[in-house]
């Protein structure tokens, strides 16, 4: 599913829309279209276990309800998480970092701390990228809020074929232009010459609003939800993510999740 783009999931979630028979609500005029609203979608070749949306019905459904039957007819590999009612407005401003975890197979988790330490070090780290508006150089430095190694030194599971495995956390702030885990991968290669053999494995494990002191993304659906927020002095965003995965029933393969 990571190579699936955001317009295929678009396509997707709207076929389910239809299939789940959710009164969606539509725009007005020649062309209606029907009301969602998609925010920080993950690039084209990346999983994703934090992926939001806003959809407005035309009829009152339960959470709950809307979550289960929009669930059932999505495709495997795409997973409505939770669906809570919108109490307030400005998701889309809640969404400030966001997690991501980075596998590289055939890195030494050494090289990769001694890459990061250099990279978190300098002052200003500048990449070039194409764009929409064709290529662009931009610093990703200010971006980048934290990055962790996790030592990987014997692959991920028995019978991994790659003997040495380095896995970084990282927690970027939304800027704009986006600055992306491939970004600071370049940035990485062009300051300590970190260039991993095959292509990472890049999976989001978080957005939300960012506690700036603590580096820790919250839950932006806390602010909707009915009850108190449960607030957890210790844990990482990605063990909160988790425990919230766990509370919701799920009906279909847990691989790429998401979230409304």
């Amino acid at each position: 599913m990571r190579f699936a783009s955001h317009r295929d999931i678009a396509r997707v979630l709207e076929r389910a829309l239809r299939r789940a028979s959710v009164p969606v609500a539509f725009s007005a005029g020649f062309s209606p279209h029907p009301k969602i609203s998609y925010t920080g979608a993950a690039p084209t070749g990346v999983a994703s276990e934090a992926e939001y949306l806003e959809l407005t019905l035309a009829e009152a459904r339960r959470p709950e309800q809307v979550r289960t039957a929009i669930d059932a007819a999505m495709p495997d590999g795409i997973d409505v998480i939770e669906v809570v009612e919108a109490g307030t407005h400005g998701l889309a401003d809640r969404l400030e970092a966001s997690q991501w975890r980075v596998e590289m197979a055939d890195v030494d988790p050494d090289d990769a701390a001694r890459a990061v330490a250099t990279y978190l070090a300098a002052e200003s780290v500048e990449v070039e990228r194409m764009t929409k508006k064709g290529r662009r150089r931009f610093d990703t430095r200010p971006a980048v809020l934290d990055i962790d190694v996790c030592h990987r030194s014997h692959g991920r599971v028995p019978g991994d074929r790659h003997a040495t495995y380095a896995i970084l956390r990282m927690v970027i702030r939304h800027t704009t232009p986006a600055v992306r885990p491939d970004d600071v991968l370049t940035g990485l290669r062009q300051l300590a010459d970190l260039a991993p053999p095959s292509s990472p494995t890049m999976t989001r494990l978080a957005q939300g609003p960012l506690d700036e002191a603590t580096g820790v993304i919250a839950d932006p659906f806390d602010a909707d939800r009915p009850e108190a927020p449960i607030t957890e002095s210790a844990g990482t965003a990605h063990d909160q993510k988790n425990d919230r995965r766990t509370r919701s029933p799920r009906t279909s393969s847990p691989m790429t999740g998401s979230s409304s």
